[in-house]
């Protein structure tokens, strides 16, 4: 048994399943909290994420249970928490913690089937881990009934706040018990988390603790200026040079279309997201904690879930709007006593008004720099890679657990390894050298080549695009060759429609020829 919990009034049973897991010396925010909450007090506490809170909220839910049975449908301990995969994590460390005959601690989220969560429910649970959403879901079927619940937490409060989740918090906490014991926990306790302590909890005792100190590591803060085009090849290198990155985008397609953007330049990436299903985000957190992908490639909306050890370095691939999600984006790094590294990409094209913003209200933040590289040697010798591109973009993301939601858009793919999204449309040519130039479309293919010398000429040959239609290989139009176009004219171009349509020739002066059918348009997006 742990002395240190038993010294705190931990009761015997919940110390000793402590002690099995190797946990004897409570953190801070632990040792601050629990004395109170097992006296049954309210608890204000600010504390940081990575600090053990849940722990501290863990031994007063399991204290406060005992070993009495569950009823069905009427749990006494309910845990607010904003997204899935801190539901998840937390069910995980209550499970361990409360006594077997209170009956499993149930997640309450969306992205699954209601059928599981209502059997828990009715076999009888006496806790429950819940986001907003889906627990209201539940109490308009009379799935659920939270009149017995006597004890309220409420985990990263501020981040239900930015997530604009607060009015149904407010409802949920309605509907509990009004001699209920409140927990709350945020990173903040201002703004609306300050309306919800003055509203719901009685005198509470507030409470805040920083992480340990030796529960930290040291955080190397990078503001790179670069041209928006160079981005996904720094994340790569950033990747290659520190091991497991956890890489932040502002949008889900954003999110989608840098996590295949990686995978063609090498790195094993996967995405998660608010569209992805929770299998989905479950094979892809799997992934990156197993290491077979070292990118991991996420929104705001995940990333309070997002608890993971080892992290090498994170990538503020979009800027954050705000220092708080600057903050809580970057605590993915440097837990559990390691270092890490956190880059943020300042696109040229968009100025440093948003950055210089960003770095006077952060103060370990320094000026902007250009890329440097040589700052990130030696942090990670290995990384796994993605093997040569044997198969498509999308059958890898399939077998890597990233395929597309519901709710999101794609694109026929092709084995062209052409990316999706509408800034495929876009492509630039790619200078290499004085007066040599590839353009990408033909190096993809590896038949294409174009060089020139002097003023002005382009000579190229081989098939830029081939694809197929109707089967999902390619795209529809056939096949497209250009040869021999130069800038005073005399070249061609032959086009032919698989699927036929008209045909015609153009001739213009000084400009060359043109043959051949129809080009179809770019397949429809689907649903």
């Amino acid at each position: 048994m742990s002395s240190s919990f038993a010294l705190l009034g931990v009761p015997e049973r919940v110390a000793a399943a402590l002690s099995r897991k190797g946990i004897d010396e409570p953190f801070p925010i632990q040792a601050a909290t629990i004395p109170d909450a097992l006296a049954g007090r309210d608890i204000a506490g600010r504390a940081p994420t990575g600090s053990g809170k849940t722990l501290a909220f863990g031994v007063a839910v399991a204290a406060h249970l005992g070993e009495q049975a569950p009823q069905p449908r009427r749990p006494r301990a309910l845990v607010l928490v904003p997204t899935r995969e801190l539901a998840a994590q937390v069910q995980r460390e209550l499970q361990g913690l409360v006594a077997p005959q209170t009956g499993p601690v149930t997640p309450i989220y969306g992205g699954v089937g209601y059928g599981p969560q209502r059997k828990s429910l009715a076999r009888g649970t006496s806790t429950v881990v819940a986001c907003p959403g889906r627990l209201e879901d539940l109490l308009g079927t009379r799935d659920i009934d939270l009149s017995g619940v006597d004890l309220v937490v409420i985990d990263e409060a501020d981040r239900m706040a930015d997530m604009g989740f607060l009015p149904a918090v407010e409802r949920l906490v309605d509907r509990t018990a009004a001699s209920r014991q409140v927990l709350l926990f945020s990173a903040t306790l201002d703004g609306d988390v300050d309306r919800l302590v003055r509203r719901y909890q009685n005198d509470p005792v507030r409470y805040e603790v920083a992480g340990s100190e030796a529960d930290k590591g040291d955080v190397t803060h990078l503001f790179w200026r670069l041209p928006r085009a160079d981005r996904i090849d720094i994340t790569r290198d950033v990747v290659v040079a520190c091991g497991p990155t956890i890489v932040f985008c502002r949008t889900c397609h954003g999110a989608d279309r840098v996590a295949r953007q990686l995978e063609k330049a090498g790195i094993t990436a996967v995405a998660i997201h608010g569209r992805r299903s929770q299998g989905q985000r479950d094979r892809a957190l799997a992934a990156f904690t197993s290491g077979r992908a070292p990118a991991l490639v996420a929104t705001d909306v995940a990333a309070r879930g997002i608890h993971v050890d080892g992290v090498g370095a994170v990538v503020h691939f979009d800027l954050p709007e705000d220092p708080k999600d600057y903050v809580h984006r970057s605590g993915r790094t440097a837990r559990a006593g390691a270092d890490g590294v956190v880059v943020a990409l300042v696109a040229k094209e968009d100025g440093d008004g948003k950055a210089r913003t960003l770095a006077r209200k952060l103060p370990d933040v320094g000026s902007i720099t250009p890329v440097d590289m040589t700052v990130l040697e030696g942090r990670a010798p290995t990384v796994a890679r993605a093997q040569a591109p044997a198969r498509s973009s999308a059958e890898a993301l399939a077998a890597s657990g990233n395929g597309s939601s519901d709710r999101s858009r794609s694109y026929g793919g092709h084995n062209g390894g052409r990316s999706s999204g509408p800034s495929s449309r876009r492509r630039r040519d790619e200078r290499r050298g004085d007066g040599e130039r590839t353009t990408t479309r033909a190096r993809r293919n590896g038949s294409g080549s174009s060089s020139g010398s002097g003023a002005g000429s382009y000579v190229g040959s081989g098939v830029a695009h081939e694809g197929q239609a109707a089967d999902g290989s390619g795209r529809p139009g056939g096949a497209r060759r250009r040869n021999g176009r130069n800038g005073q004219g005399g070249g061609e171009f032959r086009g032919q429609s698989r699927s036929g349509g008209r045909s015609g020739q153009r001739t213009g002066s000084g400009a060359g020829n043109r043959q051949g059918g129809s080009q179809q348009r770019r397949p429809e997006r689907t649903r």
